[in-house]
């Protein structure tokens, strides 16, 4: 009974550890797909697939730097985070929609319940970058919400989920920002 314990504590403490080293080891990767000139063309086509990396995320306040994947599926967030593939490419106009994990994979959104108006996230993407500046205080709805990413035509926002609370998939933590600076030509 006490090894089979024992056993359990140490999968429990040592999941997360792994996920961290992996998703490191998916991130430096990433950072160099993100800069290829191929990578690039594909965006600049939409023809990104499910796992390219799409734009680099940056929240200054909570310690954010990371790249951002094409798709939300579970192959995709084992990345950080992942963009709503039905969402427009970051820096257009519309909703952008970003999933990210708050306590695996890197953890890149453990703390966006620590937002708030004013905060900023810059979005970085192989044709340029765009700042979005936090509206309002982060919100919690359930895991099956899905209007929160919904569309926003002719108003240029941004979209955070995780799941809510820490360590739950019940809910969802919401941040909600638009845009306040342009695309920029690279």
């Amino acid at each position: 009974m006490s090894v089979g314990l024992l056993v359990a504590a140490v999968g429990l403490l040592g999941y997360p550890f792994y996920t961290n080293l992996y998703q490191s080891r998916v991130q430096s990767n990433l950072r160099h797909q993100l800069a290829s000139p191929e990578l690039r063309q594909a965006y600049q086509h939409r023809s990104l697939r499910v796992g390219d990396s799409l734009t680099r995320i940056k929240i200054p306040k909570i310690g954010v730097d990371v790249v951002v994947v094409e798709g939300t599926s579970a192959s995709a967030l084992k990345a950080g985070a992942g963009h709503y593939p039905e969402t427009p490419l970051p820096c257009e106009s519309g909703n952008v929609a970003i999933a990210g994990h708050r306590t695996t994979y890197g953890k890149p959104f453990a703390n966006i319940d620590r937002l708030g108006p004013g905060d900023l996230i810059v979005l970085e993407t192989p044709v340029g970058a765009c700042t979005y500046e936090v509206s309002r205080d982060p919100f919690v709805v359930p895991a099956d919400e899905r209007s929160v990413v919904a569309s926003t035509p002719g108003h240029a926002s941004l979209t955070l989920t995780s799941c809510h609370p820490k360590g739950s998939a019940s809910h969802r933590i919401v941040v909600s920002a638009d845009m306040k600076g342009t695309a920029v030509s690279a």
